[in-house]
């Protein structure tokens, strides 16, 4: 059964299977890192492989992308080929969803990430995660937007489109049956 941010022994055994799994078949994401280390990271912090979980079930395809020496942490982003299907159709924050007056989406991707314990990626963090493989090629990622953008009302969003990467703009408020987000998580 699973508890508020904790999951059974079974549910986090399976879950290491399929990270692990990931690893291996994905090496070019993590060039240098060592799948050990990882699940020993994973062991000693529960709470992220409860947060790894829900990425994986919205869709995400998590999986690690890199360390930061600095903070001794690995980096896992969502490396699903498109955004998480399972995050589709929202807008982008509690703000933008109350300033519509009529056929509000039923979340954001704010709210979600945050009850997820993730962060949106940043324009920066997806420019990486682009230069690793192609992704977004016919769905778009809602990305953490600067403050004077939202403040404006707007938003940005990246995706692919004839093999170069677009971060773009939108009123915070629109949303797309194929745009969604992507989340970061640091163990």
């Amino acid at each position: 059964m699973k508890n508020k941010k904790q999951l059974s022994e079974d549910q986090a055994n399976a879950l290491m299977e399929t990270l692990k799994s990931r690893f291996k078949k994905n090496k070019a994401l993590h060039e240098g890192l060592d799948w050990n280390n990882i699940q020993a990271k994973l062991e000693a912090n529960p709470e992220k492989l409860w947060v790894l979980d829900e990425m994986e079930v919205t869709g995400g395809e998590p999986d690690v992308v890199g360390y930061d020496k600095k903070s001794d942490e690995f980096i896992f982003f969502d490396c699903s080929p498109e955004t998480p299907k399972d995050r589709r159709s929202i807008c982008y924050d509690r703000a933008a969803w109350e300033s519509r007056k009529a056929n509000r989406p039923e979340n954001t991707a704010m709210d979600m990430a945050a009850e997820m314990g993730v962060e949106l990626l940043t324009e920066e963090e997806y420019q990486q995660l682009q230069a690793l493989g192609k992704f977004d090629l016919k769905t778009s990622s809602w990305l953490k937007t600067p403050p004077e953008v939202r403040k404006l009302g707007g938003a940005i969003f990246g995706d692919r489109r004839f093999d170069r990467v677009f971060i773009y703009h939108n009123g915070a408020d629109s949303y797309y049956a194929a745009r969604g987000f992507r989340g970061s998580l640091r163990v």
